[in-house]
Order: structure tokens, then sequence, then C-alpha cells
């Protein structure tokens, strides 16, 4: 990677230090000079910060905890991910860089897109379809449910891409056929959600079976588009980010080829992620020159504690506040399952005596829903937990 990035590094991040006391502070306590950043060696002075310390920081100091090195007038739009966590949009056009994506694949003028990814709140459904409309393609912004709608939508539009996740895009495209005939069925290309386990054996299944190209890319709300897929393996890494693979605990880079959790610094500082951890796991297909990573493997789980069910993560702080939340409620556990290609989540209770099951089910429920912004498939009361159960259990990828 050349030095110019570092320049670039080096002069946003000294100035962003100067508007935002939090990112200040986190530079006095590290003892780090941002203006001295020449090289990769400089930038990883800095420890590496995780998300739950960006969570935390902005429950005491809400809402940016003083990492935003902008005017909010500047600020486009706040998208809220679950914790909650918020993070500013401000200026950076084709949905932060993912219009990469669609034009790798091949998407562009003439080609009309379904996004069914979520519009309200997360970053997804908007910079998707920021990008498609960036790389030239129309774009139908459809959420998800309404199946039978979508459907004829798709037929009658004649939709050639679709976006969402790979559950729901089963769904869509069964439905089509079911109802039209498979020669109605005339998508080509598929922006999938990526997903851990036999991910890439089932989207060749999904291209066998459906006719379509499958493709997806590697981005977060605090960062917009990381890497990308291209002609080679993994994902290929954003101009604009400078991508380390470290190890978890100590920050320190891995070699080549080790797994680890995924730290990026971005290029911009109006909302400085400098050295920040992901919290997800990969390693290192290809590097720079100067040790940087140039690709990165699929994804290979989660770090930390969040685990990511139905394309959101969801920490154990959600599972603390049902039980906050619930009436006669003294523990929680959440435990996630895929069943059908599709990932589940049930929550298991211990009550107080006396304390009333019906209502505490609909309580954590509506509580689990509130703070996660996904639906629970289940809430069920139990006599009592293991001792030092964990929150949320895995158990998607067993």
């Amino acid at each position: 990677m050349s030095a110019s990035i570092y320049n670039d590094i080096a002069q946003a991040y000294a100035a962003a230090a100067e508007k935002a006391p939090g990112l200040k502070a986190r530079f006095a306590a590290a003892g780090f000079d941002p203006a001295a950043v020449g090289s990769l060696a400089d930038l990883t002075r800095l420890p590496v910060m995780k998300k739950e310390e960006l969570l935390k920081i902005q429950r005491e100091d809400p809402p940016f905890g003083g990492f935003l090195a902008s005017d909010l007038k500047d600020v486009g739009r706040i998208y809220v991910s679950p914790g909650p966590i918020f993070e500013p949009a401000l200026s950076g056009g084709g949905g932060h860089g993912l219009d990469l994506l669609f034009k790798s694949a091949g998407v562009g003028a003439g080609d009309v897109v379904l996004n069914t990814w979520m519009y309200h709140l997360v970053p997804a459904g908007l910079l998707f379809d920021e990008a498609a409309q960036a790389a030239g393609a129309t774009v139908i912004p459809g959420g998800v449910g309404n199946t039978e709608l979508q459907a004829q939508i798709i037929v009658e539009t004649g939709v050639t891409s679709i976006c969402a996740s790979t559950a729901f895009f089963l769904t869509l495209a069964d439905k089509v056929i079911e109802t039209y005939g498979r020669d109605a069925w005339k998508v080509k290309t598929a922006f999938l959600g990526g997903e851990m386990g036999d991910w890439m054996a089932k989207r060749r299944r999904i291209e066998a079976d459906y006719g379509v190209s499958t493709w997806a890319a590697y981005a977060t709300a605090d960062l917009g588009l990381v890497g990308y897929e291209d002609d080679g393996e993994g994902y290929v890494v954003h101009s604009d980010r400078v991508v380390q693979i470290c190890d978890p605990v100590s920050g320190e880079q891995v070699p080549q080829g080790e797994p680890g959790e995924v730290v990026v610094t971005a290029r911009d500082a109006t909302w400085p992620m400098i050295r920040f951890g992901t919290g997800d796991s990969a390693f290192a297909l290809e590097s720079n020159e100067d040790g940087s990573v140039s690709r990165i493997s699929a994804l290979q789980g989660r770090v930390g504690a969040a685990v990511k069910v139905r394309e959101i993560f969801v920490y154990p702080r959600v599972i603390e506040e049902v039980v906050i939340a619930t009436p006669g409620a003294k523990a929680a556990q959440a435990v996630v399952t895929r069943e059908n290609d599709r990932e589940m989540i049930r929550i298991s209770l211990v009550l107080e005596d006396g304390a009333n099951g019906s209502d505490a089910e609909t309580a954590a429920a509506e509580a689990f829903k509130l703070c996660a912004r996904i639906r629970v498939d289940g809430v069920s009361i139990v006599a009592e937990l293991p001792e030092g159960a964990d929150l949320i259990v895995n158990e998607k990828d067993a």
C-alpha cells in the first residue's frame, strides 16, 4: 500500500482529534500522535478499539461518544445498530463504496434491482439502494415480507437482480416459480448476505438451482464497504481502507493465513474509525508490501460474544435487557440454531415463584424485538439454567 494513504490518515485524524474530544482522549490515553503516522507500523502503535468499547463510550456520552469529527448539520442520516450503537452517515456516494460490488458483478444500466434489505435504522437497505443506482441500475425498494406481491413485482417489472438474505431470496424464487412457472424466472444476479458454515456450498447450490450468479460484500455500519468479491477468492479490500488481521486479545497483527479479528482504519476521518476492531474473524489471503491486507477470506465467525442472527448481531446485553424488562424474570438465555436454512433464536426464561408465565413470555418477546430489532422465534419458561450459563449460545453451525 502506498505511503499516500498513511499521509492522508495522518492529516485527517490529526484534524479530527481537534474536533472530536472522544477521539482526542483515545489518542492521549495511548500516547499516540496521529500526525506522526507514516506507515503501517506507526498506525499499529494505537491499540484496537472494540465495538463493545464504542457502545460503552456512547452510553456514557450519547449519541456519538465524542467521536464525531464533523458538525451535526453535515450528518445526512443516523443509523442505529443493536446495542444501540449510533453511526452517523456523512458524505460517501455510491453506497459508501458498495457500488464497486455491483460493477464487479456487471450489474448497471438496464438492470432492475429488487432490494429487500431493511431500510429503517440499519444502513443495509439504503447502502445497497445508493450503490445500485450509482452503478447505473434501477432500484425497487422492496424490503422484507409481502412475498406474493414481491413475486408479482419480479415478474411484471422484469427484475434482473435481487439483493436479499439467502433465506428470503429462496422464498421469493420459489414463490415466483410456484405461482408463475419456471419460465417467468428471469433473475440473473443475486447479492446475498454473508453467512458462516457452508456458505459457499449453499451459494453453489443456489446458482445451479436458480440459474443466477451470486455475489457478496463485507461491509459494516461503522465503515461502509470493507471488501467486495471480484473474480478471486474472498474479498478484495477497498482502496480507502487499511485492513489488518489481528490477535483479538493483544491487537498484534497475525501472520498471513492465520485467523484473527478484522481491524480496519478508514482513510476518511469525519466518523473516525481508526484501528477499529469489527469483531469479525477472517484471515489474510493476500497482503501488500507493507503488510496490510489486500484480500481477506470469507468471514469465519465472531471473535466476541455477539452472535449474528438473520444479518443482525445480537449482543449479550440484549438478553440482559430482556431480563430487566420482563416482570418476574430472574435469568434468561438465548440459543441460536439453524433450521431448514433459516437462523432461529429462542429464549429460555427463569422466573420468580408466582410470576405470570404468559405475561413474562409476551414481555420478553417484546423487549427482545425492541432491543435487537428482530423477532424471537419462541420464549419458554424453564426451572433453571446451568450455573454460569452464557447469555447467548450459538448452535447454528454445530
